[in-house]
């Protein structure tokens, strides 16, 4: 009797309403539009009608409530001891009900988030008893000290370890940053498409490595006979290798997925870019010395840790939006310490000529000790330097009678190297805040405790080795005899003649070698 009253007298009436309104909208609008278009096209009434539907169904809902005191008793209680609305507890009443009916199960609670290895690692420790501000800092100060300890074991090792540290740091980054695009765009059953991506990474390093081991090893390389094609044809075959994925990606394309699958294709192109280049640049600066790998990877980190020290000690100011625990606190303070340790790293380390001289292979018997021999370059030999005015007028105030120094002139190039690690590489981190929070991600992985994923430790990295290698090139950068002498063995023995009696008429002509001097 009660749902039939309701019915009766509150729901059909106003059903009756709207569709009189909808014949009557229909009727005016036949001549222009087709029936019921009009109606239908306007949302803002589609949205009116259906406020007086809510509003219809609500009145009816209080009225058999208000006809069954004893139900209307049991919600208001239900109310007060779960804290919810009415039209809460009416959903939940629904969600039962249909639950109820039918054998089908619903559907599925989603699983329990994975424990990751930040959470394991903070069980282990004896440090349950602290804020989480404070295990934190614990966590992230002891695996940034094993990070520490791990780099200088790879310097101790050689180029060769660095080398091997750069490649498998570039292929971790490469695999997360494409991670979190197939999760974003769920790209899992896209065909063959995370083949062509680990396909494509391939071709990037083979074209350029390939450049950087011709350039040094080229010679020796050249003596194997099965070596000798891909050495010489190197940028051919690279060519044809990624103009071979290419038309394996157009063959893959599916029609549901064109969006997705060109979205993803783009992704990894520049996810190429990022990654491959740079690292690409770290070895190139390998090369050059270890010095322009060491110097400005150790500013960064110094940079990094000083921000978070003075930060979490100081920091009151937000620095940007895109991190908000960055502090000008903290920049600032990390700008003024770079300073100062990278100008002593680099007077340390320009004496010592392992540091300082670029690689050179001398064959494959050749060892460390003369791979890394060489009379030092001027900029990292001791230059006696006469101080401005403005700078002998400041130490007079401070009691120092200084003059005339004794410096490396690399300490000089330091500070530029410094500033730009203070001030413009942590752009890169914030580059990295902000696709991070686009995807609504917290890291990139969790592969280092305290510090989330490769990504997130190596953004600042990446741009600061792309400025190390601009900077050394437009600058510093001289001719190296090493691979001027492997450019001339790869030419054939007529042509080294040629080279050879150029050069020698050239150091006649300058007073450098005696005439008298045979061929």
């Amino acid at each position: 009797l009660r749902l039939y009253l309701t019915s009766g007298f509150i729901i059909f009436p106003a059903s009756s309403a709207l569709v009189a309104h909808f014949r009557f909208e229909t009727c005016c609008f036949s001549d222009q539009q087709e029936p019921g278009k009009a109606w239908l096209g306007d949302h803002r009434k589609v949205r009116h009608y259906s406020h007086i539907l809510c509003a219809t169904t609500r009145q009816a809902w209080i009225i058999m409530s208000a006809l069954n005191p004893d139900k209307q008793t049991q919600g208001v209680i239900a109310n007060e001891d779960t804290g919810e609305s009415s039209d809460d507890q009416l959903l939940d009443e629904q969600k039962d009900e249909e639950s109820d009916v039918g054998d089908q199960p619903g559907p599925a609670d989603p699983p329990p988030p994975e424990e990751g290895i930040t959470d394991t690692v903070e069980k282990a420790l004896p440090i349950s008893s602290l804020t989480p501000r404070w295990r934190n800092w614990v966590i992230r100060g002891l695996f940034a000290l094993m990070m520490v300890v791990g780099f200088f074991w790879l310097i101790w090792g050689g180029p060769f370890y660095l080398i091997i540290a750069v490649m498998t740091v570039q292929l971790k980054c490469f695999q997360e940053i494409i991670s979190i695009g197939h999760k974003v765009y769920q790209s899992h059953d896209l065909p063959w498409f995370r083949t062509l991506q680990w396909y494509f990474l391939l071709c990037a390093n083979y074209f350029f490595y390939g450049e950087t081991i011709t350039d040094y090893f080229g010679h020796f390389l050249q003596r194997e006979e099965f070596i000798r094609p891909v050495i010489k044809y190197r940028r051919f075959v690279s060519f044809t290798m990624y103009v071979a994925g290419f038309c394996m990606f157009v063959l893959t394309l599916v029609k549901r997925h064109y969006l997705k699958q060109f979205t993803m294709f783009g992704w990894t192109h520049i996810t190429l870019l990022i990654v491959v280049t740079q690292s690409h640049l770290i070895i190139q600066n390998i090369f050059e010395g270890l010095i322009w790998l060491i110097v400005p990877v150790s500013m960064v980190i110094c940079n990094d840790v000083m921000a978070y020290i003075f930060g979490f000690f100081f920091g009151r100011t937000s620095l940007i939006k895109l991190s908000p625990k960055k502090t000008w606190e903290g920049f600032i303070g990390a700008f003024f310490s770079t300073l100062v340790f990278g100008w002593l790293l680099a007077y340390f380390m320009s004496g010592y000529e392992y540091f300082v001289c670029p690689v050179e292979f001398n064959g494959p018997a050749a060892n460390y000790s003369a791979m890394m021999e060489c009379t030092p370059a001027p900029v990292f030999q001791l230059t006696e330097y006469s101080l401005p005015l403005w700078l002998q007028g400041i130490l007079d105030v401070m009691g120092l009678k200084w003059k005339i120094v004794n410096i490396y002139p690399f300490q000089i190039h330091s500070i530029y190297l410094a500033t730009f690690a203070s001030l413009i590489g942590p752009f890169g981190g914030f580059f990295a805040s902000g696709f991070k929070r686009a995807f609504k991600i917290k890291d990139f992985a969790d592969v280092i405790p305290g510090h989330g994923g490769m990504v997130d430790r190596f953004d600042c990295q990446y741009l600061m080795a792309t400025f190390v290698h601009v900077y050394h090139f437009s600058f510093i950068r001289a001719p190296n005899p090493s691979k001027i002498v492997q450019q001339v063995l790869a030419l054939r023995p007529d042509l080294q003649l040629v080279v050879f009696n150029k050069l020698k008429q050239h150091l006649q002509d300058a007073g450098l070698v005696e005439n008298s001097c045979s061929s």
